[in-house]
C-alpha cells in the first residue's frame, strides 16, 4: 500500500489531529475524537447476492467500515481478522453490545469483487461481516464520502493483474451514521475491543 497521502486528505487528517489533541488535553471531555468531522454520507451498493442495501439500513447500529479489497495481500486480511476477533470477543463478554454493531467492508476494487466474491471473502472472518460492491462510479462516491483514496497499479511493467493502493481506515460511526472515531485494525483485536466500548454505549 502506497504510504504517501493525497493532498485532498491532508485537511481532514489535520483536523483528526487537532481533535485528537484537544481531548488528550481534556482528560474528562466525553465527545468522540471525530465529532463533527465530514466523514460519512448516504449510500445504495450491492451487498450477498446482488440485493440493494443502503446506509439507512443500518440505523440505530454502531458500524464498523473498513475499506480494502479481496486480492489485497496482507493489509486488509490482517486488519479485517482482527475486525472479526474483536466481533467475537464482544460477542463473548458483551453480547447487547455486539448485537448493536454491524462491520461493513467496501471494495476499493469493484472490477473484481462482485457480490459473490465478497460474500465468500467475508464469510472467513466473521459471519456478520458485510461486504459492498458496486459500479466504478458508485465506489468512487461512497470512498469520496468517507475520505478514502485508492489507485490501480499494475503489478509488473507489460504484465497482467494489478493491486490497488488504498487508505488504511476503519471508521466507528454511530447510530446515526455519524463519524465517532478511527479505530486501530492494524494493532490487533484488544486495542480495537478497547476503543470500541470507549464510543458505543
Amino acid at each position: 500500500m502506497n504510504e504517501t497521502t493525497p493532498k485532498r486528505l491532508i485537511p481532514l487528517l489535520l483536523s483528526l489531529l487537532l481533535a485528537a489533541l484537544a481531548a488528550a488535553c481534556s482528560p474528562g471531555a466525553a465527545d468522540p475524537p471525530m465529532k463533527g468531522a465530514r466523514v460519512g454520507g448516504p449510500f445504495a451498493l450491492a451487498g450477498p447476492d446482488g440485493r440493494v442495501v443502503r446506509d439507512t439500513d443500518f440505523a440505530g447500529k454502531y458500524r464498523i467500515v473498513y475499506f480494502g479489497y479481496t486480492h489485497c495481500p496482507d493489509v486488509c486480511p490482517n486488519d479485517l481478522a482482527n475486525i472479526g476477533q474483536a466481533m467475537r470477543r464482544l460477542e463473548k463478554e458483551t453480547p447487547a453490545l455486539a448485537a448493536r454493531l454491524q462491520p461493513i467492508f467496501i471494495t476499493v476494487d469493484p472490477e473484481r469483487d462482485t457480490p459473490a466474491v465478497m460474500k465468500d471473502y467475508t464469510s472467513a472472518f466473521h459471519p456478520k461481516l458485510l461486504g459492498l460492491t458496486g459500479t466504478p462510479q458508485q465506489i468512487a462516491a461512497v470512498s469520496k464520502e468517507f475520505a478514502v483514496w485508492s489507485s490501480k497499479q499494475k503489478l509488473q511493467p507489460g504484465g497482467e493483474g494489478y493491486a490497488v493502493d488504498h487508505s488504511r481506515l476503519t471508521i466507528l460511526m454511530g447510530p446515526k451514521g455519524e463519524p465517532l472515531a478511527l479505530l486501530p485494525a492494524e494493532q490487533g483485536a484488544e486495542p480495537l475491543v478497547a476503543e470500541i466500548r470507549k464510543w458505543a454505549k
